[in-house]
């Protein structure tokens, strides 16, 4: 039996069927992975910029499919009107209110900071455009617990209505915009903060995960039909011997 199963011919047929179970495995295991890639979240399309006015409005607050898009913004920005958003990773958020000229403001995240005494935090004088990513108003609940009451100059979270109950006289327009480039550029530039773009969820390919299936059974099958050929081989060689003349006693 086992110089049968060493034979040259069951020897090949033992390759192929050990290649065939490997290649349909990594096979169904690709499929599978682009299964399961379809259905984590992805980069949705990223427009190019767009003037700020047209996506924002006092009073209205900014559309869900506006949130995350790239936009430039051109003003001043008021001196009088900077905040410090605390508890941020690597250091506060240098938010103040860039005069738009139309009688409306919007909020701009600047940079990250390390204080308000940070040469950074100084406010450029005259006329910039700012290209940044829109965001819509934080939510107050999502704020950092605190012992006690956050120093003058700071908030917790950037939101429209806290916003136009602090910079009273300001026309705000809804969300911020989280700056990426300044022009022209300060002297002194602040930290980066994040401005990724926005995501949206995928959905599963079922049939891939069916191609998966059908590369396994395949393996499967490929074993089988091993098993049976081998059966059939061992089979056959013992009905040969079987079928040989036996010698007579003497």
């Amino acid at each position: 039996m086992l110089r049968t199963l060493l034979s040259p011919r069951v020897l090949v047929l033992h390759l192929l069927a050990v290649c065939a179970f490997v290649v349909c495995g990594l096979l169904g295991r690709w499929q599978l992975g682009v299964f399961e890639e379809s259905g984590r979240p992805h980069a949705a399309r990223d427009p190019a910029p767009v003037d700020v006015t047209a996506l924002t409005e006092a009073g209205r607050r900014v559309a869900g499919e506006a949130a995350g898009r790239r936009v430039t913004a051109r003003g001043v920005f008021d001196p009088s009107r900077q905040l410090l958003v605390a508890g941020r990773e690597e250091g506060p958020w240098l938010l103040t209110a860039l005069d738009l000229g139309d009688g409306t403001a919007i909020p701009v995240v600047r940079g990250r900071v390390s204080g308000a005494g940070d040469p950074a935090a100084a406010v450029p004088p005259g006329e910039v455009t700012v290209t940044g990513r829109l965001r819509s108003s934080e939510a107050v609940e999502g704020a950092p617990r605190r012992t006690g009451p956050l120093p003058a100059g700071q908030v917790a979270t950037v939101t429209s209505s806290e916003l136009i109950n602090i910079w009273r006289g300001a026309k705000l327009r809804d969300g911020f915009v989280v700056a990426t480039a300044f022009s022209p550029a300060p002297a002194v530039a602040a930290g980066p903060v994040p401005a990724p773009p926005p995501t949206e969820s995928g959905g599963f390919t079922w049939r891939n995960l069916a191609y998966a299936a059908q590369w396994w059974i395949f393996g499967l099958f490929a074993v089988f039909m091993w098993w049976h050929f081998v059966r059939d081989i061992l089979r056959g060689r013992t009905a040969e011997r079987e079928a040989e003349p036996k010698p007579t006693p003497a």
